[in-house]
């Protein structure tokens, strides 16, 4: 049986195998493209993401948008995976690759969600590669991924039930974040004894400043200790055409990195949050973050009970939805993970805007929380 691609005709494999072949059997294993837009007042945002599971043969997509104050609105869609993975197409969602590791195209035509959009993503720095991202629960990987962040800056128009918003990329920025690997997907698939749960402790806070970004990422186990942690520092070009080529410096690597969180009372979203980018000579860069606005990530399919991520819905499934953010139960498990629209000021009075994406789950010692769901107090 044929199993080849287009790109099967480049000199990039890494295995014998065809590249519609990942190098594990693992059914969780991904490969996933995600966007993140706001306004640089932080009074809008939409997020889009878009996944194929080889082993499951899915590719799903979902696509959300909100305004400060208003309902947030939802684009799910799912197909059953195509074997050429230069289609990345499910329903009247289409994602568009212009220029590798520089442009971008989202488009959404008319559909019965009432969500619709067509999108450009321009690059402003190159990409950035984080650290291996491998999290273990007992013997089991749970976690094996490798992932790039990019920073740019957005135009086009997105429409929705509520109203239209008209993107300049003026005022419009966001990241890209690409990542494969393992992680744990779709429906649950019980193999042995049940497992413990555990606790789960996410902070993600990639910022724009202007002349350059800033970026942070923690995994934490219960006790505050770190499992992955990493934070770097890159020019930010003025246009597409002047980031360089080979990127190999691209990026200034801190030699630590510290959060301080507070959170909202009987909750677990974030009130305010200080994180410290330690320096190789040790001088320490205090980045204060102050949400705007925030953006529930079940909008993502992360958590949705019905239209998770990975989930089987059929050969082709459309669908949609609006909630009330400011309606929702908070420590509900699909209402725990959110991303928040922050603005940034460091201790040498610059001031920057970005995002700041959060999930916790469990007991975390050092916050207080002692359950799992429990909120702050």
């Amino acid at each position: 049986m044929t199993v080849l691609n287009r790109f099967d005709d480049y000199p990039v494999h890494q295995t014998p195998e065809p590249l519609a072949h990942p190098a594990t059997s693992d059914p969780n294993f991904y490969n996933r493209t995600w966007f993140n837009g706001y306004r640089d007042d932080g009074s809008a945002y939409f997020g889009m993401g878009m996944a194929v599971y080889p082993h499951r043969n899915i590719l799903d997509c979902h696509f959300s948008v909100r305004e400060a104050g208003g309902r947030q609105h939802c684009f799910y869609a799912s197909r059953r995976a195509p074997q050429e993975r230069t289609d990345m197409e499910v329903g009247p969602l289409r994602l568009e690759i212009i220029e590798p590791l520089r442009k971008a195209r989202i488009i959404i035509d008319d559909n019965d969600s009432g969500v619709s959009c067509d999108l450009t993503f321009s690059a402003r720095t190159s990409a950035l590669q984080e650290a291996r991202q491998t999290l273990r629960r007992g013997q089991t990987v749970v976690m094996d991924a490798t992932r790039f962040a990019q920073f740019g800056r957005w135009s086009g128009t997105v429409r929705f039930a509520d109203g239209e918003l008209t993107v300049n990329d003026d005022s419009w920025l966001g990241t890209k974040d690409r990542s494969w690997g393992v992680r744990r997907v779709g429906e649950r698939v019980q193999l042995g004894a049940p497992q413990h749960f555990g606790s789960f402790f996410f902070l993600w806070a990639p910022l724009q400043w202007e002349d350059h970004i800033s970026h942070a990422v923690f995994f934490d186990d219960h006790a505050g200790r770190a499992l992955v942690r990493e934070s770097l520092t890159a020019p930010l070009h003025r246009s597409t055409e002047q980031i360089p080529d080979q990127a190999e410096h691209a990026a200034s690597l801190m030699a630590g990195t510290v959060h301080r969180l507070e959170y909202q009372p009987e909750t677990r979203w974030i009130g305010r949050a200080e994180l410290d980018l330690i320096d190789v000579d040790g001088s320490v860069r205090t980045i204060s973050l102050e949400p705007k606005m925030r953006f529930q990530f079940k909008g993502l399919g992360y958590g949705h009970r019905e239209w998770g991520q990975g989930m089987w819905k059929g050969e082709l499934a459309v669908s949609g939805e609006s909630f009330d953010p400011d309606e929702l139960d908070p420590l509900a498990p699909d209402n725990v993970h959110v991303q928040h629209v922050v603005s940034a000021t460091d201790n040498d009075g610059r001031t920057g805007i970005g995002a700041l994406e959060h999930m916790i789950i469990g007991p975390y010692q050092r916050y207080g929380f002692h359950d799992l769901l429990d909120g702050a107090q």
